[in-house]
């Protein structure tokens, strides 16, 4: 494989993005620093397919990205591999509007044919290649020029192996059958909406302090209120106010600015300063939680009763024989919110759909209405059907 010196110029990036655009696909990661922005800033892209690699510098004098991006987002002829890709995704979204596509992630993927739930980038090589990865240059200053060689052969490095794993990955997956599976999950990752931050939502992602519409409406506009002013400074959002800061403001308001220097978590200076006025200012228009946007209540204690909370345990314990069975990541078949769904009697779930229905929902939905038992095998914990067991032991007394 060809490894190319770091691309600093436009030309350059175009005379590559041209050849890799006549590939099947191109093993792409970034690297960037966010610890003290809002938005992350890019400091490195590499890319490869199997004949180069380069790591692209989009912080050097003069350079145009277009090349790139528009190979990211309007080439649908190649497929762009990526490990754990959210964050890298996220970036090329701030930049152009639109998600790569069509994606693949290596580490979704390996749900499908082994049981790790998210499987580390320097495991994966591992697994794969039998090689083991030098991390001591993945937590370097990537902001900071001249970019050393080390640096750079690191960097480029995820992807060459990337580009290696991935011809493999995809030939089991087409062995056992299971490429289609994750149909739904690349597709899900490619959503444009998954990395658009709506504020007149983030206050959902705050412990709710209760279930007052009108706490709730603080927080709600105290959030948005947080998060424009963060994008605005392009500072991390805890810099302008913490979560439980927040909080407790939306539960116990101030009646004035100079109150302020009274709330644990905001500087003496909030009581008299612009940031600390317009702070006020939100508290004060704020209105209550429109009835519609209540959070659901929480139930106390186990939510289904004594008994639909024993039928969900059972079925977390058969989604652990099937899952080491057939060698998946139980939690590409289901998760614990939809296993209590289907004990509560709810049917209209993805695991009682299409594949999914197949490899673990029948089995589930038997085992909740009394058609499905366990049974001890050889000292191991294992399926029996109930009309199996029935007929098997009369055959065993016909015989007697």
């Amino acid at each position: 494989m060809k490894i190319h010196d770091l691309i600093t110029t436009t030309d350059a990036l175009t005379d590559l993005c041209e050849r890799l655009a006549k590939s099947e696909f191109v093993a792409v990661d970034t690297e960037f620093m966010r610890e003290n922005t809002y938005w992350p800033e890019l400091c490195l892209v590499q890319i490869a397919n199997t004949e180069e690699a380069a790591a692209i510098d989009p912080l050097a004098d003069g350079i145009d990205l277009t090349p790139l991006l528009d190979l990211m987002t309007d080439n649908e002829d190649v497929l762009k591999i990526f490990h754990a890709g959210g964050q890298d995704i996220e970036i090329i979204v701030n930049l152009t509007g639109k998600t790569p596509h069509p994606v693949f992630d290596t580490q979704i993927a390996m749900m499908a044919v082994s049981q790790s739930e998210q499987i580390g980038y320097a495991n994966l090589v591992d697994a794969w290649l039998n090689i083991q990865i030098d991390k001591g240059a993945r937590f370097t200053d990537w902001s900071r020029r001249p970019l050393t060689d080390r640096q750079i052969e690191y960097a480029i490095g995820d992807v060459t192996h990337l580009s290696k794993i991935f011809p493999k990955l995809l030939k089991k997956l087409i062995k056992t059958g299971r490429g289609a599976w994750l149909d739904a999950e690349m597709e899900k990752l490619a959503d444009p909406s998954n990395y658009v931050i709506d504020p007149d939502t983030v206050w959902k992602r705050i412990r709710s302090p209760g279930r007052n519409p009108q706490v709730l409406g603080r927080m709600k506009a105290l959030a948005a209120w947080r998060e424009g002013e963060a994008q605005h400074k392009n500072i991390p959002r805890g810099r302008i106010v913490r979560d439980e800061t927040l909080a407790d403001i939306a539960s116990h308001p101030p009646k004035k600015q100079a109150d302020l220097a009274k709330v644990r978590g905001l500087s003496n200076a909030w009581k008299d300063n612009d940031i600390g006025k317009r702070m006020m200012q939100v508290i004060e228009d704020a209105e209550p939680l429109p009835k519609s946007e209540m959070p659901a209540k929480m139930k106390r204690g186990a939510p289904l009763g004594k008994e639909g909370a024993l039928v969900a345990d059972l079925l977390k314990l058969l989604l652990k024989i099937r899952a080491r069975e057939i060698d998946v990541a139980s939690r590409l078949l289901t998760r614990a919110d939809e296993m209590e769904a289907l004990a509560a009697g709810v049917r209209d779930l993805k695991v009682l759909k299409g594949w999914r229905y197949d490899v673990f929902g029948r089995d589930a939905l038997e085992l909740v209405e009394g058609r499905l038992a366990f049974a001890v095998k050889d000292g191991r914990l294992a399926m029996t059907h109930i009309d199996d067991m029935q007929a098997s032991m009369e055959e065993g007394m016909a015989e007697g």
